[in-house]
């Protein structure tokens, strides 16, 4: 039996970056995928002439300049590349009590928009929002590894000292803490928990500064940026620098076990019966799926245990997936757009709505004269459960009726334009996905200190790693891909490589 020095389960953002990080320093590396294609929940699938991105369009990672820009640099590293295209506008807000308003790529642009809503906080808003450069710029002069790594560490704190302190600084802090510094204001400060929400599905007073700093900072900075395609072409193009580095992916290969010997994983078992073995055993599923169905309870370690105890899965989501005639939506229409009517409702199931429309940047992915407007909305899987067939049938629809009456207020005359529709509920996520209860990963079950709780990519089991959203530094794709980059440099450091 062929013998790797790693595998990874799993070909989201973050076991690819892990993989090709790998493949690139020379390692025998094997992704093994459950479903037909790669990229999880950066994946696609295909209808009537319509692309439709399985989750989120709006992507951080793909800058020219700086560290962060680790989408750029995973796919430079196995040398691959993808067009991708600007967009000038991160998110259009439809908030309660009117607040309307756009997050612009131009910072001070931003900034003044802000300001003239809340004439009264001019100065605490600039100051909130330079706290968060503080921290971005700390980020963005090193290199993003393993903070496993004692030599990584050491070189790092040498190298870039007051980057490092500043950084140590903001590690137990929350971004609601840092605002109301500065911020009193309280329906500002309901706006800077929407901020948070939209990327962390937690408000301010739960979401790390770190990650705050990060994603209010970088969507100025390197930008938001589509990929040519959709968001699919990430994975896929992974997978082409994967292949091209020496390493291999098999599809339709549905990991169900962790094999553990004398203590230590050294290989996994697939549905079919079929075995492979290597020397390290990188899981990309979540946690829960990791400890809990992939390994024996009995083995879960203490330190998953107490994990658990400190964060929750995330909610899943009801997506709603549009094909709309293009005369809907009126010229000068945004990409991204976010609505909410009840303050009160912000983290409530099906309270607030998100909205990508992606054909806006690259009208390729629908038919000529149609956009794609993909909608979801947060949902627990329980609302979903013990349903018949026509009740579960009964219940998508009636929910998809209830979103896009509320998107009518924002885009009048969307039902006329129907033109193609398809629904996904939490079981939908965790049919396709994988992902325990269709879940899109951890969240703080009470006010923590920052990211000092996050767990890193090793694990109380030797030979086995996690990585992407149940590890350091969270959600999104490019904090996946920093997941990716941590995990591939520990596995190398302990390989020798």
């Amino acid at each position: 039996m062929s013998v790797y020095d790693a595998i990874a389960i799993g070909s989201g953002i973050g076991g690819l970056v892990t993989a090709t990080q790998l493949a690139a320093k020379g390692a025998k590396v094997l992704v093994l995928e459950r479903y037909l294609i790669p990229g999880g929940s950066a994946g696609y699938f295909e209808r009537e002439g319509y692309r439709f991105d399985v989750g989120a369009s709006m992507i951080f990672g793909f800058g020219t300049e700086g560290t962060t820009n680790l989408l750029t640099k995973a796919l430079e590293a196995v040398n691959v590349s993808l067009e991708t295209i600007p967009d000038q506008v991160q998110i259009h807000y439809h908030l309660p009590e009117g607040l309307d308003l756009k997050v612009h790529r131009d910072y001070e642009k931003f900034l003044q928009e802000l300001s003239d809503r809340f004439p009264q906080e001019k100065k605490g808003i600039r100051k909130f929002y330079d706290e968060c450069w503080a921290v971005f710029n700390c980020l963005n002069v090193m290199d993003l590894l393993s903070l496993e790594e004692l030599g990584y560490l050491m070189r790092v704190f040498f190298q870039h000292p007051l980057a490092c302190l500043g950084l140590v600084k903001y590690l137990p802090q929350n971004a609601g803490d840092i605002a109301r510094k500065y911020i009193t204001d309280p329906e500002l400060l309901k706006f800077i928990d929407m901020e948070c929400y939209c990327w962390s599905v937690v408000p301010a007073d739960k979401t790390p500064m770190i990650n705050a700093g990060m994603v209010f900072s970088d969507r100025h900075f390197g930008g938001i940026n589509y990929p040519k395609g959709g968001v699919g072409q990430i994975a896929q193009k992974l997978v082409e620098g994967l292949e091209k580095a020496g390493g291999e992916i098999k599809y339709k290969a549905r990991v169900t076990k962790i094999i553990i010997e004398n203590g230590k994983a050294v290989g996994v078992q697939l549905a079919t019966g079929e075995e492979y073995r290597a020397k390290r055993i990188i899981s990309n599923a979540t946690r829960w799926d990791t400890f809990e169905k992939l390994l024996p309870p009995e083995a879960m370690p203490a330190s998953e245990k107490k994990w658990q105890t400190r964060y929750q899965k995330s909610p899943s989501f009801l997506s709603l997936h549009l094909g709309v005639k293009a005369d809907v939506l009126p010229v000068g229409t945004e990409c991204h757009h976010i609505l909410l009517e009840d303050w009160d409702k912000m983290q409530d199931s099906q309270g607030t709505i998100f909205v990508s429309i992606p054909t806006l940047l690259d009208p390729d992915l629908a038919p000529e004269g149609h956009h794609i407007i993909h909608t979801f909305t947060p949902s627990w899987i329980e609302e979903w459960q013990g349903l018949s067939p026509r009740e579960y049938h009964d219940k998508k629809e009636e929910a998809a009726e209830y979103l896009i009456e509320r998107l009518e207020k924002i885009f009048p005359g969307l039902i006329e334009g129907l033109d193609y529709q398809e629904v996904g509920t939490p079981r939908t996520h965790r049919r396709f996905l994988g992902r325990e209860d269709g879940t899109y990963g951890p969240i703080p079950q009470r006010k923590l200190m920052g990211l000092l709780g996050m767990p890193f990519n090793r694990t109380a089991i030797p030979g086995l790693y996690c990585v992407g959203d149940s590890t350091f530094p969270g959600q999104g794709l490019n904090a996946v891909a920093f997941s990716g980059f941590a995990c591939a440099h520990r596995v190398a450091v302990d390989l020798g490589l």
